[in-house]
């Protein structure tokens, strides 16, 4: 992000877009299910919170939560949502300068709205515990769904910025091999990749079809278990991250 970026702007909802779907919150749970049994104990570290529903979701796991935010009216919004012991703080996450390391990094569904991608995550090394990890989420450019948006002309193809992603921040759209060149590039070191939830539908479609109860929670399931099986149709791709010299992560 630069300092010409108005963050209190760019997640406002448009006519032809929202920036949030009930669907983007349901998918904070199964990224959560992805990562069980990967999560050090400790001092967490949250990038970016929009309006503190994944902060909550955190604040459950580590007592010992910290979360940068650049939106000065996200944070007030966060901030009236999550438990009382949440540490908000409110800067870009380029000027951030953390006082102590953390075990436990989160940046989910922001690498994609950042400038300099790789000079964040190359910071972020810099701040994790010896035996820290960083867990990185972005959504997907090979999502089934976003792959049937292209055949139908609505994208001109799935690493693309559409005009209403563009109005919202994003500045890139990862696949797999994208995420790990940056997590490469940035010299950290990879536990796990992934995917969340294979996905044959857009968000706004899954919110309709929910509502309607054309789609229940069954199905959902099958969604997030099929997911493990083909991570590159997934709605959301993942990379569980070792800090930079932490050895040979297996």
């Amino acid at each position: 992000m630069t300092a010409a970026r108005d963050l209190n702007l760019e997640f406002a909802d448009t006519e032809a877009r929202k920036y949030a779907y009930d669907f983007d919150y349901r998918m904070h749970g199964y990224m959560l299910r992805a990562f069980e049994g990967k999560l050090p104990a400790g001092r967490a570290l949250e990038l970016g919170c929009f309006e503190g529903e994944f902060t909550k979701r955190l604040a459950a796991i580590y007592p010992d939560l910290t979360t940068v935010e650049g939106s000065s009216e996200l944070i007030a919004i966060a901030r009236a949502a999550a438990p009382a012991g949440v540490n908000f703080v409110l800067s870009r996450f380029e000027d951030f300068e953390p006082d102590l390391p953390f075990d436990a990094v989160f940046l989910t569904h922001t690498l994609e709205h950042l400038d300099e991608p790789v000079e964040l995550l190359r910071r972020i090394g810099g701040w994790l515990t010896p035996t820290g990890r960083l867990f990185l989420v972005v959504p997907n450019a090979h999502a089934a769904s976003r792959q049937i948006a292209v055949a139908m002309g609505l994208i001109p193809y799935p690493t693309a910025v559409t005009p209403g992603e563009h109005e919202h921040g994003h500045r890139r759209t990862y696949d797999l091999a994208a995420l790990t060149a940056h997590v490469a590039e940035a010299g950290l070191g990879v536990i796990d990749m992934g995917g969340v939830f294979f996905k044959p539908f857009a968000n706004f479609q899954f919110d309709k079809l929910i509502a309607s109860g054309a789609v229940g929670e069954d199905y959902l399931e099958g969604c997030f278990k099929l997911g493990a099986l083909y991570p590159d149709l997934c709605a959301s791709i993942y990379a569980i991250c070792a800090p930079p010299g932490a050895g040979d992560p297996a």
